[in-house]
Parts: C-alpha cells; structure tokens; sequence
C-alpha cells in the first residue's frame, strides 16, 4: 500500500512534469502567433484612427471652405448694396443741384425783373458800397467805358 501510494504519487509527479513541459511548448508555440494577432488587431486599429481622422480632416476642410464661400458672398452682396446707396445718393445729390440751380436761376430772374428801368436804386446801392469800402482800390469806368487807372494813391 505504501509503494502504491508512491506510484500514484510519482505518477501524479511526472503527468504533472508532462503537463508543465506541455504548457511550455503550448506557449513557445502559440506565443508568436499571439505577437502576430495583437499586431494584426493594433494595425487593424490604426488604420481605423488614420481613416477617422482623414474623415475628420475632409470635413474640416469642407467647413472652412463653405464659410470661406458665406464670407465672400457677404462681401459682394454688402459691397452691391453699398454700391446701391452709393447711386441712390449721387442721384439724390444730382437732383438736389438741379433744383438749387432751378430756384437759383428764379430767383435770379426775378430780381433782373425788378432791377430793370431802377437805374436810380442801383446807382444808390453803388455808392452805398463805395462808401462801406475800406481803403480799396476803385476803378471807375469813363464815358469811353476805360477805367482811369491809379490817378493818385
């Protein structure tokens, strides 16, 4: 029974020595094999992240490329409008001039209507400047219609 007990304790000792070399070339084996498939999945991976981020990158560039398209139409339809109020107002300006020239040449109308057959006021309104002058010059014209041309200073 003692010797039994040591068979079986031996046996036990060398199918556990098998099991354990076993387990050895299992891993001498399958560990290459299992560096191959971690890298196939890391690659695997890498490839997704540099396709995500080529996505991301395409996308970016999009968005930069319509809001480069919004800016320049902002531009154009700011710079027409501008050119719109620019044109309206210069017609406005040139309307305005076209009426101050109208009510200018009234009223220059009306007042060489009135000055006609006044020789008198106007000769009166000459002297009157005459007489407002500070020390000017004066040409008086003659009866030949010449002026006399510094008599005495």
């Amino acid at each position: 029974m003692y010797q039994n007990r040591q068979t079986v304790a031996l046996g036990g000792l060398i199918v556990l020595f098998l099991m354990f070399v076993l387990f050895i070339i299992l891993a001498f084996w399958s560990w290459p094999k299992y560096k191959v498939y971690k890298q196939e999945l890391n690659g695997r991976a890498s490839l997704k992240e540099a396709e995500w981020s080529k996505q991301i990158l395409i996308e970016e560039a999009k968005a930069r490329e319509q809001a480069a398209l919004m800016q320049a139409k902002a531009k154009v339809t700011l710079a027409e409008a501008e050119g719109a109020a620019m044109v309206a107002r210069a017609k406005a300006e040139g309307q305005a001039d076209i009426e101050r020239a109208k009510a200018a040449a009234e009223s220059n109308r009306i007042i060489g209507e009135s000055l006609k057959g006044n020789d008198e006021y106007l000769r009166y309104i000459w002297i009157k400047g005459l007489q407002d002058g500070k020390g000017e010059r004066i040409y008086i014209p003659t009866e030949a219609g010449l002026p006399i041309l510094e008599a005495k200073k």
